[in-house]
């Protein structure tokens, strides 16, 4: 057991001079730990499958309309069955869109990390890695969380609470846009980050992609979207990934949240989606409504008795409150699924598709980053305040910006400065990538119908650098 234990050498395990370099550092730890390499090559590789993942998806189009036309002709190919005619669903164009699935994509390479570490420490030390050392309560909680945000009776009275302060705008698209961009990541704070990003990522999609913008608009929200749910948890010290990281052993509460971060996050956010708005004015203000969504939602709001939507609140607000205990939450999440049942007339079905997907995408990033610390944690170390700042929001696009708060805490010697540098410098960046925040991977996979190729990392990176820069400023000058 004890040899067990000592896979992934713990971080105060590694020895290196008082002088040496960052290069020597890393070097050493590849020396003291060969396996850390293959880790972080696999991981790397996991990264740049991301990036192809919309190829990916064209290609698997282009072999599943090439099956459809041999299905018409009767051509034989190599997906023939016994009797000589294709099958009725191509494989290799379901494998295609499978590996194109990047909420799918870290959890395949999960498998490859772990047959490395079959092949490299022996299956003990696997299998002691994947169920005892990573933890995946995040991911858990986000499944739930998404779940129980995504349901009508809670969809609805965010809907009408916008409603209110888009009406000021006489109900147009680009006034439910503004709504929507800057208030629900702000509601981030007390209901999750991650039912802020359901609830933001489905309205958006009912009062502003349905409307078919342009393509640059359509990446200029998303990245938009993203940046602004990771700067909007942090009025508080219990919403956002990466600050629950640092709250307990720095000591952060609410108020210290709140006059340190929180404050400049909502001018932050006010500013970027102003700007925004000031780039695509003419576009957003061209959108016409579709009166007739508008009203159907009006109706279904009407229909559902107030009991009900403050029971999904509590249900809500429970699994908030038991967010670091998975036996609760999950417990709590099966009596809410039972109320649904008792309550299905004034439900919709529960989809548990997307919510999963996510929770799949989350475990896959937290095996594989369980084992970046080796050279995450040295990286910070060698760094001043302003440079821990910018190397946060840098590493964060590679790595989920929890992960890099919760080393930050491991890092001895850090000052306030530095302390307040790397939290600022993760949630700015979370926008940047989908694996860069944990709820980014649940608005992806609830906005993704709307990118017929599939979303673009580099147009996600396109649309969150103007937001990223301005979160930057605020978080540095203010």
């Amino acid at each position: 057991m004890a040899a067990l234990t000592n896979f992934p050498l713990p971080l105060e395990a590694y020895q290196a001079g008082p002088q040496a370099g960052l290069g020597e550092v890393l070097l050493a730890r590849i020396q003291a730990e060969p396996f850390n390499l293959v880790a972080t090559s696999i991981f790397l590789l996991a990264i740049t499958h991301t990036f192809l993942a919309g190829k990916i998806q064209h290609l698997a189009h282009v072999v599943e309309q090439r099956h459809a036309r041999r299905l018409k002709t009767g051509e034989r190919g190599s997906d023939a069955n016994e009797d000589g005619r294709p099958d009725e669903v191509s494989f290799a164009g379901k494998a295609l869109h499978f590996l194109g699935e990047i909420e799918a994509i870290f959890g395949i390479w999960a498998v490859v990390l772990g047959i490395a570490i079959v092949w490299a420490k022996g299956a003990d030390a696997a299998i002691n890695y994947v169920a005892h050392t990573v933890n995946y309560t995040e991911a858990m909680f986000v499944v739930v969380v998404m779940s129980i945000a995504a349901t009508r009776p809670v969809l609805t009275l965010a809907e009408r609470a916008l409603r209110g302060v888009a009406s000021l705008g006489s109900g147009r698209p680009v006034a439910w846009w503004l709504a929507i961009l800057i208030l629900a990541p702000l509601f981030g704070s007390f209901i999750t980050e991650p039912a802020a990003m359901t609830i933001a990522a489905l309205l958006l999609g009912r009062q502003f992609y349905e409307l078919k913008p342009s393509l640059r608009l359509k990446y200029a929200t998303l990245g938009l979207l993203f940046v602004n749910i990771s700067v909007g948890g942090t009025l508080t010290h219990f919403a956002a990934p990466p600050v629950l990281m640092v709250a307990t052993p720095w000591k952060w509460g609410f108020g210290f949240m709140l006059t340190h971060f929180g404050w400049k996050a909502a001018v932050g956010i006010v500013v970027a989606t102003g700007l925004y708005f000031a780039i695509f004015r003419r576009e957003l203000l061209a959108l016409k409504t579709g009166g007739a969504g508008a009203a159907k939602s009006k109706r279904a709001a009407a229909v559902i008795p107030s009991w009900v939507t403050l029971g999904h609140l509590v249900f809500l607000g429970f699994a908030v409150w038991m967010a670091h205990y998975p036996v609760l939450f999950i417990g709590g999440f099966l009596f809410f699924v039972a109320f649904m049942q008792a309550t299905e007339h004034h439900q919709t079905k529960l989809d548990l598709r997307g919510p999963l997907l996510v929770g799949f995408f989350l475990a896959g990033l937290v095996v594989h980053g369980g084992l970046q610390g080796w050279w995450i944690e040295p990286v910070l170390k060698s760094l001043g305040e302003t440079p821990v700042f910018f190397g946060a929001t840098i590493l964060t696009a590679f790595n989920d910006n929890a992960a890099i708060t919760y080393l930050a805490t491991l890092v001895p010697g850090f000052t306030d400065g530095m302390k307040y540098a790397v939290v600022a410098g993760a949630v700015t960046g979370g926008g940047l990538t989908v694996i860069a925040n944990a709820p980014n991977p649940a608005g992806q996979t609830i906005l993704k119908r709307y990118f017929p190729e599939g979303i673009s990392p580099g147009g996600l990176l396109l649309g969150a650098l103007l937001p990223t820069a301005v979160m930057g400023l605020c978080f540095l000058l203010l």
